[in-house]
């Protein structure tokens, strides 16, 4: 095998593949390698749609050898160390590999173990996450017959910062559409100081909360989940604590009671919550990452702040902004634009990247609204939608709930991955 390639890309995620597929088309010549371990890509903006039984799990799924572009060398290891002084990386089972530009995108991991008694709760099945097992999400749904339904997040950056929150509008739904509504109080906490940071689509869900009846929590960071007793644990945050961008706004009203610091108690009979989530182990062991942990990469050319032929794209990227799959379409032909630059001699010089991120927020079944918004928190819808004749997506409609169900996932599959632009 190998051991130098001219290109080299960590993770066969959408950031990791979607990559190489551009880099492939732009020229059959170029060297690309990618290294991931798993043997199966999923689309997981459908693991939403999973836990309210509207779409199956095995269609969520494909083999890896199936996305990954022809031309591509595909490296079935993990990536375990970087040396980026002498432009090398270490795996576990091949070994050294060196390259001439490097590609960072292994995606974040799970770290339930940053909220007390959530890994126990998480493995006794007492929570549910559609993180983790959308399936279950769904299971546990089905079997609820009442009482105090809980969809909560926590305060680290998370994938899809809207995901939490499309749940708990699906369930309550559900509840009503099951005659449950009566019986249950649905709540969502969340450590955010408002339920959307881009105010059309704020002004939208509240309307959905206020329809539905949930109790709305800001300032709620979950810490503590105890699974005998069914009581998950909050602590009253002050706003600038909470890292999950998608919430931040800092335009903040008066505060109620609880006082910051002060916990909150709240026993449940459903529990979702989205787990804590952190860069990978061996990311942010490295000398890449910025203080928090996150691939330190410039916010518009995606190229790292110390090491120029090394660039992010993805979820393990150190950008103020929502981690979406959106969010990768817009930074990836921006690293290729950079790395073909350098490979010519030519000054990286593109800065296009402005932040894009787009959270299609499902409201119900046959309903969603779709935030597209930049790194000022501009609201900035695509005018291609008005073809499929949804003239305002801060508004709910059932053409953008079919346009997620079965347009999204067509492009996904068949243009993004195979490095088409969309």
């Amino acid at each position: 095998m190998k051991t130098h390639h001219q290109i080299l890309i960590i993770g066969g995620g959408t950031g990791g593949i979607m990559t190489a597929a551009k880099l492939s088309r732009k020229n059959k010549e170029f060297d690309v390698a990618v290294i991931e371990p798993a043997e199966t890509h999923y689309y997981q903006p459908a693991w939403t749609l999973v836990g309210a039984g509207d779409y199956k799990y095995k269609k969520t799924g494909r083999p890896m050898k199936a996305v990954m572009p022809k031309n591509v060398t595909w490296i079935k290891d993990f990536a375990t160390s970087f040396h980026p002084e002498n432009n090398t990386i270490t795996t576990k089972n091949t070994g050294t590999i060196s390259y001439d530009y490097l590609v960072v995108a292994p995606g974040l991991v799970m770290a339930p173990e940053l909220i007390e008694g959530l890994s126990e709760a998480l493995e006794k099945g007492v929570a549910c996450s559609n993180y983790i097992d959308p399936e279950y999400t769904w299971k546990v749904l089905q079997g609820f017959k009442g009482g105090n339904a809980i969809f909560t997040q926590p305060a680290t950056p998370i994938k899809c910062g809207g995901a939490p929150q499309k749940i708990a509008y699906l369930a309550a739904d559900y509840f009503k559409r099951n005659n449950l509504s009566d019986k249950t109080n649905v709540v969502f906490a969340t450590p955010g100081s408002v339920i959307f940071g881009v105010k059309p689509i704020r002004d939208t869900l509240m309307k959905v909360i206020g329809k539905y009846g949930i109790h709305f929590k800001p300032f709620y960071s979950p810490i503590r989940i105890d699974s005998d007793k069914k009581i998950v644990y909050f602590k009253h945050t002050d706003p600038n604590e909470n890292k999950c961008v998608i919430n931040e706004d800092n335009v903040l009203g008066e505060k109620s009671s609880p006082t910051v610091d002060e916990i909150i108690e709240i026993s449940f009979d459903l529990l979702h919550i989205a787990p804590p989530q952190t860069a990978p182990k061996f990311i942010r062991e490295s000398s890449l990452t910025n203080k928090d942990g996150w691939l330190d990469v410039d916010y518009h050319s995606l190229q790292h702040n110390a090491y120029p032929n090394i660039f992010g794209v993805g979820d393990v990227a150190a950008l103020p902004t929502a981690k979406t799959g959106a969010a990768i379409r817009k930074q990836v032909p921006v690293v290729v634009d950079n790395i073909t630059k350098l490979i010519n001699d030519q000054i990286a010089k593109n800065k296009g990247y402005n932040g894009y991120s787009s959270c299609p927020l499902v409201t119900g079944y046959g309903k969603m609204t779709l935030a597209e918004f930049d790194y000022d928190g501009n609201f900035t819808p695509d005018p291609k939608l008005k073809r499929m004749l949804v003239f305002n997506s801060a508004k709910e409609h059932w053409r953008l709930y079919m346009f997620k169900k079965f347009m999204l996932p067509y492009l996904y599959w068949n243009k993004m991955l195979k490095g088409q632009d969309v």
